[in-house]
């Protein structure tokens, strides 16, 4: 009864629609309509209606399903808006073309964005779950990427070999390095690799040759150091040391670098009478940078002018703490030429080497790091690693960076073949399908696909990394088109006989870059100069610098020679820089300054009146005595007067003895026009200006460091 009692109150009212007679859901359907109700002030009075009772007759409120034409009348009804009208337009191009858009590509299932610079841990085992924490990528992403891959994976728990975590990383935009346990595996002592480091030409080969009875020395071209070499030698103790000799000019800073990140000891090379020098600073740092103990070798104190304590002071005064001065770096004095001291420099070495106690798993796959790459004309690529750990046999399947191969040969650093490696010696792989980089690590896969996988993974990662930081660097460059001076271009080609040379020329070369030459390395290689080289070279009008290469056949000469090609050959690094540097001040077009080329003192004034219309208007001349310097007609003239710029233009005549005359020297008098200037007084200073164009100059440090200064 209560329930009909509301419903027949509110239709006599029209203000409810929808509810019907046989709706017997009884006060349920009440309460649940009245989550429709919009003045809820009314809410109470039919909940009360609910309990069988009716407390107001005014209740209104407002359902749903109402009509639009019902709303449209309650507009003074209280709590209650009107719907607005929408005026309908009637779409006429419904037969026409749709509207062209962008085109916006599907959002893809990887969640990270490429991360060039942004690098995770991986290991071998990993799952997962594991690489998608540390990627931040999606597991159903992580679980397809692995299935293209060709791993078949059940669970997100399964765990995965190093490499496949490696290309599922790379694949969604991460830099990877890999982690090796060596739990559980057999540890054996292995030698000390030692680097011996140091400004140029303080003795560093000369030291190396005295300890293993050569004469390496005398064969580098120059006398100077040029490749990072590597190689055992056998103390008269018995035991034996990896040597790793770097060069010392500051062109191949990025070699004293890999040196210091593969070695354990750092032997300083100071020479007693030249002293601590910016090249031996810089080797404490990358010693220091790779955490690296240091023993430092005080050579050439056989001279007459050397000073052993000098220079430990000087050392102490860069922070470096030597046991005389109470700290942990030792310190000998030796002769590579008189050959003194090399049994205490011994001794300090394998001392060091003791308390470090170094070694090396021996088992298993290894692993190891590359030196030096270059490309032998029979053999093909070849790469210089030393083992850090495992062996490695002839017959396996490598990756060294994004380059693979099977191993064909395995040669040690006296030439002779050899099947195995061991942690701590320098090797020479053959084999290999491509050049890699000096710096890359050597990886030892299971099968030929997945060296081939491996490598085309990382090949891709490197080609979007560099197209990634090409367009940071195309949208951080200035726009330099408002800019007064001009800027050429020098493209150069680059060719060396091994990779960590090619890089090492390639940095010296970017360095002498100017703000009026601009020098673009358009190709570098490994090798002497091929007819692809000078088709380039045409193509771009680049030279072509060769670097401690073979000198190009005759038929490439007259080619080059042809098509109006430099070819700079060289064997040293001091004549190849100093060439380049003096052909980038040929090449740079200058800038143009204004200087004083001549100063003289008004002595008289003369007028020119009553002149005809032919002839002009009424001039005034300037006689004047040059006191400095000479007058030019083509120059512009200043006039000064109490030091202030009174006028300046350009100089419409000058005469000397009545004679029309182009120049004026010291100590002579003349009469000259200025170009619209007629205040003139005596004692009055008239400047000649001229413009002179100013060109860089190659500048070379003594530690061998060169730069264009503007």
């Amino acid at each position: 009864m209560a329930w009909r009692g509301i419903r027949n109150k509110c239709l006599c009212k029209g203000l409810l629609e929808g509810f019907h007679p046989s709706n017997k859901g009884g006060t349920r359907s009440i309460v649940n309509s009245l989550k429709r109700v919009t003045d809820f002030s009314t809410a109470a009075a039919f909940k009360e209606a609910a309990g069988g009772r009716v407390l107001s007759n005014l209740c209104t409120f407002r359902y749903f399903h109402a009509s639009l034409d019902l709303l449209a009348t309650w507009e003074a009804a209280p709590g209650l808006r009107a719907p607005k009208k929408v005026k309908r337009v009637r779409k006429e191009n419904r037969g026409q073309a749709p509207v062209e858009a962008p085109y916006v590509p599907p959002k893809q299932n990887v969640t990270a964005k490429s991360s060039p610079d942004k690098t995770i841990d991986i290991f071998e085992g990993m799952t997962i779950l594991e690489l998608a924490k540390r990627t931040g990528v999606t597991i159903g992403s992580l679980q397809e990427i692995v299935l293209n891959v060709g791993e078949k994976v059940d669970s997100e728990f399964d765990p995965i070999s190093i490499d496949v975590a490696e290309l599922v990383a790379m694949e969604v935009g991460f830099n990877v390095r890999r982690l090796h346990s060596d739990e559980g595996a057999q540890l054996k002592t292995r030698p000390a690799v030692v680097t011996v480091m140091g400004h140029v030409d303080h003795g560093k080969t000369s030291l190396l040759d005295a300890l293993r009875q050569t004469s390496v020395a005398a064969k580098e071209a120059g006398g100077i150091t040029q490749h990072l070499g590597a190689f055992v030698v056998g103390m008269p103790s018995g035991a034996s040391i990896t040597f790793l000799d770097t060069p010392g000019h500051a062109a191949f800073s990025a070699m004293r670098a890999r040196g210091a990140a593969v070695t354990d000891v750092v032997v300083l090379v100071v020479a007693a009478d030249d002293g601590v020098m910016p090249q031996t600073l810089e080797a404490m740092n990358h010693a220091k940078v790779a955490n690296v103990p240091i023993v430092v070798a005080i050579n050439k104190c056989d001279k007459p002018g050397a000073d052993p304590d000098r220079v430990r002071i000087q050392l102490g005064s860069e922070g470096l703490l030597l046991e005389d001065l109470g700290g942990d770096v030792q310190v000998v004095e030796v002769s590579a030429i008189k050959k003194s001291g090399l049994d205490r420099l011994e001794e300090a070495l394998l001392l060091q080497a003791e308390m470090m106690d170094l070694k090396a798993r021996v088992d298993g796959p290894a692993q190891a790091y590359v030196v030096e790459a270059r490309l032998d004309r029979g053999r093909g690529p070849l790469a210089t690693a030393i083992v850090k750990s495992g062996t490695l046999l002839s017959g396996q399947h490598i990756v060294v960076g994004a380059e693979w191969g099977r191993i064909r040969a395995i040669r040690n650093m006296v030439g002779k073949v050899t099947e195995s490696a061991g942690p701590a010696i320098p090797v020479e792989i053959e084999g290999l399908k491509g050049l890699p980089m000096a710096g890359d690590d050597v990886v030892v896969v299971d099968s030929e696909e997945r060296a081939r996988m491996l490598s085309n993974g990382r090949k891709k990662k490197l080609e979007k990394d560099r197209l990634h930081k090409a367009s940071e660097e195309r949208a951080e460059s200035p726009d330099t088109s408002e800019e007064e001076f001009e800027r050429v271009e020098l493209p150069i080609i680059v060719k060396a006989d091994v990779q960590g040379t090619v890089q090492a020329v390639t940095d010296a070369l970017r360095s002498l870059n100017s703000s009026q030459v601009h020098v673009n390395i358009v190709h570098v290689g490994v090798g002497p100069i091929s007819q692809s080289d000078v088709d380039l070279a045409q193509a771009c009008g680049a030279c072509i610098v060769g670097f401690n290469i073979r000198s190009p056949p005759s038929t490439i000469t007259l080619a080059a020679n042809k098509a109006n090609i430099k070819i700079c050959q060289h064997q040293v690094i001091y004549h190849l820089l100093e060439e380049m540097g003096n052909l980038i001040v040929d090449r740079a077009p200058g800038t143009y300054e204004t200087q004083v080329a001549g100063e003289g003192e008004i002595l008289d004034i003369f007028e020119l009146k009553g002149r005809s219309k032919s002839k002009g208007p009424d001039v005034k001349i300037a006689g004047c005595k040059v006191l400095d310097g000479r007058f030019t007609k083509s120059s512009m003239m200043r006039l000064l007067r109490s030091g202030e710029v009174v006028f300046e233009g350009s100089c419409v005549s000058l005469k000397k003895a009545k004679q029309d005359v182009e120049a004026v020297g010291k100590g002579n008098d003349c009469g000259l026009v200025i170009e619209h200037c007629d205040d003139f007084q005596i004692g009055d200073v008239i400047q000649c200006l001229e413009q002179v164009k100013r060109k860089p100059k190659f500048v070379s440090s003594e530690s061998g460091a060169v730069r264009i200064v503007c």
